[in-house]
């Protein structure tokens, strides 16, 4: 029987509950609803890893959802209020950042299971994971060029090493979706299951990474993971240009879109005259 742990700080939206054999479990909700960070959870997300990690007898931390799918991401209130204050994309730069680099510098073996929607903060939680399984109806999504801003956060540091290139550009591109059997086939998740077997299945391979040894699995998922420090130049690059993507016009065509669930209509970009 699974115990709650350390609720009364944490944001809303987000819960932890400890496992007697050494997994810690970070639930995302609330129940019925498609879970969304607002400013307290998202800045949550970026150093809960280093506290989890310290805690005695935590072995593994396994990320789920109650919530009807996965994560959104942030709120449509922090997107507005990216898009209205600087000191605010700032702050959303900073703990982007703390995200990507506390999962992957977390000694502990981190796993996701990802059902339904998985799309911004909620497809990094999912991807960066270090084994992540996806039912079979999951929906992967990176919708940053939908909105009108770069593919940033961990997207350009990770997507190119799980499914190459190619398969990274068309989806991060066009934002076009996976399901899990398609995210599986690509190599963008680790397994996909049946929805009904997700959670058990999640469960047993964080019950396994638990009980194996701490110093082989943290050294093993130090040294993969120096691909992904690699790539930090590209990380820090992709974040930087999403940030000031947030104050300029196609982020706001974007969200407008968004909220009045219409297609974008972006406007062409001022050309230089080729007969001057």
């Amino acid at each position: 029987m699974s115990t709650p742990i350390d609720t009364e700080t944490l944001a809303e939206g987000l819960r932890l509950e400890h496992h007697p054999q050494g997994v810690v479990e970070l639930v995302l909700g609330p129940p019925g609803t498609l879970p969304a960070c607002d400013a307290h959870a998202h800045a949550q997300l970026g150093t809960l890893w280093r506290g989890l990690a310290a805690r005695p007898g935590v072995r593994c931390i396994l990320i789920r959802s109650e919530g009807k799918g996965f994560s959104a991401g942030g709120q449509m209130a922090l997107v507005e209020d990216m898009l209205a204050r600087e000191t605010t994309r700032l702050r959303v730069m900073r703990e982007a950042r703390d995200l990507v680099q506390g999962m992957i510098d977390c000694d502990l073996p981190i796993v996701s299971a990802i059902h339904g929607a998985a799309v911004g903060a909620g497809a990094a939680l999912a991807l960066l994971a270090d084994v992540s399984i996806a039912a079979h109806n999951a929906k992967i999504i990176d919708g940053h060029t939908k909105l009108g801003v770069a593919a940033g956060d961990h997207a350009a540091v990770i997507w190119p090493l799980l499914c190459g290139m190619a398969k990274a550009k068309y989806h991060l591109l066009t934002c076009a979706p996976l399901n899990g059997t398609e995210a599986e086939r690509i190599g963008l998740v680790s397994l996909a299951v049946p929805e009904d077997e997700l959670l058990p299945r999640a469960r047993a391979v964080a019950a396994s990474l638990a009980a194996g040894s701490p110093t082989a699995l943290a050294w093993t998922k130090r040294s993969l993971n120096h691909w992904l420090r690699a790539a930090w130049p590209t990380f820090e690059h992709s974040l930087a240009l999403e940030i000031l993507s947030f104050t300029g016009a196609d982020a706001r065509e974007g969200l407008a879109a968004l909220q009045h669930k219409r297609p974008p209509q972006f406007a062409c970009p001022d050309t230089p005259d080729s007969s001057s």
